[in-house]
Formats: structure tokens, sequence, C-alpha cells
């Protein structure tokens, strides 16, 4: 029997048989740290904050997505308004935190054990350093996978400095452990666009430091010299192109008779079309959907602009989820090959009242415009798998009469007057690279191949290439002829996958690249 003691201010006492009273055990409480003061310790003022960082603040402490889907640092000020150092005391570069080099180290080695044919390269390659003297700008996405290739350019003799080339792709704690590994690398994830260009400028721009070679990918690198340094182009032996967008930009350069060196077309190489482009957006389709938006695809109507490579892996994987899939198309045989892979082949204004999901990937402009983001459906998902921002028409969304509200990290609502809402991903910019992750494998092959290009063109002997755009050569699956005229040539590059096979990696030294037409 128990009974409350008015002179305990409450506690517990118990009552014996014998009538005598005594006092309850205290309980020890077990003690949380204080909600409220741990709340209120978080940062209430707004100061100059980055484009990526959640108004909610509600994911923004954790390191528990790869590729820095949330920011992990809770420090306001701006990249470049600070005074960084590593280790050894170099400062040539900008970042968001090099306190997260270590946390980056590991996820570069878990990249590494998924890249055989670059780290192969490596191997073969690193004793005869056919990238001596080599000193190459770059401007791609800054993750895991590019760390493995700069990191294997390097081994083979090449100096490095690279910058982002998508304000939402950069995974930070990669950034910090190349900045650790002596790397002059300028970005980060949630960048302005006043920063993006800042960025490249701060590692075009060094007294002393002349590039010779360009690895791009969308060509906003090879734009901005170009534009700011042009006679930069003197001594530069090629430029290396990966994506779509950036590709175009050359050919314009080239039939307005501007291009001033040699470039290599990878974005239109086998391995990059057959592999990355449709393997590697077929699996990061969901998961870029997924982390953003939780949806369930079974059921949902989906058009997706564009079938080629990108579209293809888009489609095959949204349709294996239960989705019902239509597809727009100009090309007649890539219309024609969505009708025989089962696709229903429409026009973007009959189904765009309807569908749930928008996907572009054609690598065009304006594919969506503001009179289909007017007549869509509430609560619509639109998002780009294409390169460039500009498939979607975002910056007609920025008007007096549309509210935006940001819901998470690269999530972002559009709301009508009306209370019509779209849900925008990623402002428009690539989903995948900027929303979630891609297999690395893939990418694999598209970097061996960027490093192959790059090694073609620092070691080809004058007048092999004109001031033109390449393709790289399509006999991949060849054992490659002698390369005894190249006394930088890899000796030997065979498949890592399996000693059992013959098959090697392409040579750049033996098969000769064609000019493409433009």
């Amino acid at each position: 029997m128990k009974r409350t003691d008015p002179q305990q201010n409450g506690g517990e006492a118990f009552v014996n048989r014998d009538g005598t009273v005594a006092e309850a055990p205290r309980l020890k409480k077990i003690q949380f740290a204080d909600q409220k003061q741990e709340f209120n310790k978080r940062p209430t003022k707004i100061g100059r904050r980055s484009l990526s960082r959640s108004i909610s603040q509600s994911s923004t402490d954790s390191y528990g997505s790869a590729a820095s889907y949330t920011d992990s640092s809770d420090d306001e000020t701006s990249p470049r308004d600070k005074q960084q150092k590593n280790s050894k005391g170099n400062g040539d570069f900008c970042i968001k935190n090099i306190k997260q080099a270590d946390f980056g180290r590991r996820e570069i080695e878990i990249a590494e054990q998924e890249m055989p044919a670059l780290m192969a390269l490596r191997k073969r390659a690193q004793g005869e350093k056919p990238l001596a003297g080599a000193k190459v700008v770059g401007c791609t996405h800054i993750t895991a996978q590019t760390a493995v290739l700069m990191e294997t350019l390097t081994a083979l003799g090449a100096q490095c400095r690279w910058a982002a080339c998508n304000i939402y792709s950069t995974q930070n704690e990669v950034a910090a452990a190349l900045a650790e590994g002596g790397f002059s690398v300028f970005a980060w994830k949630g960048e302005s666009e006043d920063d993006f260009w800042w960025c490249i400028d701060r590692c075009v721009n060094l007294e002393g430091w002349q590039p010779n070679m360009i690895l791009d990918d969308g060509g906003d690198l090879t734009h901005w010299i170009y534009k700011k340094y042009p006679n930069m182009f003197k001594k530069i032996k090629g430029i290396v192109e990966e994506s779509v967008t950036g590709v175009h930009r050359l050919y314009q350069l080239s039939k307005a008779g501007k291009l001033c060196v040699p470039a290599m077309n990878v974005n239109d190489s086998v391995t990059k079309q057959k592999f990355d482009n449709l393997y590697c957006c077929r699996e990061s389709i969901l998961d870029g959907l997924k982390r953003t938006t939780d949806v369930m695809f079974g059921g949902k109507q989906v058009v997706v602009c564009g079938y080629g490579e990108v579209g293809k892996g888009c489609c095959a994987a949204l349709k294996a989820m239960g989705s019902i899939v239509y597809v727009t198309e100009i090309d007649p045989i890539c219309a024609l090959q969505a009708c025989m892979d089962g696709f229903r082949l429409v026009k973007l204004n009959e189904v765009i009242r309807q569908v749930d999901i928008v996907i572009t990937c054609t690598g065009n402009k304006n594919v969506v415009v503001r009179e289909y983001l007017d007549r869509m459906k509430n609560g619509c998902i639109v998002c780009n798998m294409g390169h460039s921002n500009t498939e979607i028409d975002v910056a007609s969304l920025r008007t007096p009469e549309l509210t935006w509200e940001r819901v998470r990290s690269q999530v972002d609502h559009v709301i009508w007057p009306d209370g019509k809402r779209i849900v925008l991903l990623a402002e428009g910019r690539l989903l995948n690279l900027s929303c979630s992750t891609v297999p690395t494998f893939v990418l694999s092959i598209t970097a061996t191949t960027q490093a192959l290009a790059l090694i073609e063109l620092y070691n080809a002997p004058e007048g092999r290439y004109k001031q033109d755009v390449y393709l790289l050569p399509k006999k991949m699956g060849k054992r490659p002829r002698s390369m005894s005229t190249h006394t930088h040539a890899p000796s030997s590059l065979l498949c890592p996958r399996s000693r059992a096979h013959t098959h090697t990696l392409p040579n750049p030294y033996s098969l000769m690249p064609q000019p493409v037409a433009t």
C-alpha cells in the first residue's frame, strides 16, 4: 500500500503492515539534453545563405547521404569570406569546410573499388607518366568519382585545378579531401550564380600558371576562357568535352571558325552513350525522385521528353516500377524506337494536364515552357535529367504572381494564385547529381575515356588534329596496334574485369579519331 506524503511535496511513501511509514526508494530519472536549450542554439540569423540550404533546417546536421544531399554545416559564412588552409599550410582552394576531409577520403576510397578501369589505367601507366607536363584545368561535377579521375591524372604526371560545372552537385566532403590532398579546388554545394563564375575564374586565373589542357562538362569553362582570357588558347593543346550541351557549343564555335584548338567529343563516344547515358540514368532517376519527393511510381503517369540514351534509361526504370510512361520525341528514329519498346508517343500538349511527373532529357532549350507549366495539374513533379538548366523555363516562374516555397533541400513548391502548385526539383538543374548519387561503376568507363582523350590530345604530334571537333574511335574492343612510335604511351591497358578475356581498353595512340561534320 502506498500514500502521498504532503510533507514530501508530493513524494510517495509506503505504509508497512505494522503501521509504520517508510519512504519509497527514489528512482533516478534519465537525463535528456535540454531540447529547448539545444533548439535555441540553432542559428537564427539568415545571413548570406547558400541557395541549397533548406529553409526548415530539417536535416542539416547529418552526413546521412552521400553526395552531400543536405549541408552538414551550420556555418552561414560564405566560403569566399573564409581563410582556409589544409594541414600542410596550403590555401589555394575555396571549399565549404576543410574539416570534412577525412569523411571525403573514405568516400573516394569506396569509389575506387567500383572504378576498375580507371584504377587499371593508373596502375599500368603511372610509371610512364604520359601526362608529364600537362596542366589540366577542369570544370565537372565534383564527386567521389571525379576525385578518382583527378588523382589518376595526377598519378600520370598532370597538374590539376578544378571547379564545379553545377552549383548543386558538389560533394563538400570530397572537395575537402581533394583540398587536403593538395588539389586546387574551387567549389561547394549551393553556390550562387556569381559564386559559380567566381570559382571558374579563380581556377583559371592564377599568376605563373598557364593551363595547356581543358576538361569540360557543359562548356562553361571553355566559354569563360574564350570570353575573358582568349590568349590562353595559344598554349592550350586541346579540349575534352563530356556533355551534349558542351559539344553543341563546340560545334557552334567550329562552324563560326572560332574554335582555336582541337576538341574531343566524349559525349558521343560509344562508351559514354551506351553506358553512362543509358545505365547511369536508368538507375539514378528513381533514386533522385525518391530522395526528393518520396513518390510512389506504381500507377503514376509520367511523360519523358526525349528518347535518346538518357530518355531510354529513364523510361525503362519507370516502366519497370509500374508507371504509365509517355514519350515525346522529334527524331523519327528515336520515336520509332520508343514505339518498338512499348511506349506511347505523344505531343506534350496532349498529356500535360493529366501527367503526374514531367522529366526532360533532350539537351534542348525551353522544352517545357510557361504555357505547359500553367496547364499542369496540382502536385505535378517537374524535373530535368539533361545537363543544362534551360530545358525547363524556370525563369518564367520567377514572377510576382507566383509564390516559391522551399520544402526541403532541392525541392520547391511553385504556387499559383488559385492555390495550384507544382513540385520543382533542383530548380530545373540536373536531377540525379544535384539530388542523389550515380552508379560509380558506369562512371568508371566515362572517366577512363576522358583520361585517354586527354592523353591522346596532349601527346599527339603537331598537325595530327586541326581546329575541329573529333570523335573517339568506335573500335573499343579490339586489341591495339603497336604504340612504339609514342614514347609516352601506356604500355598495357588490359581489361581489369577478367584476366580470361583478351579485350583491351581503347588505345588512343593507334586509332585515329576522325573529325565530325558540323
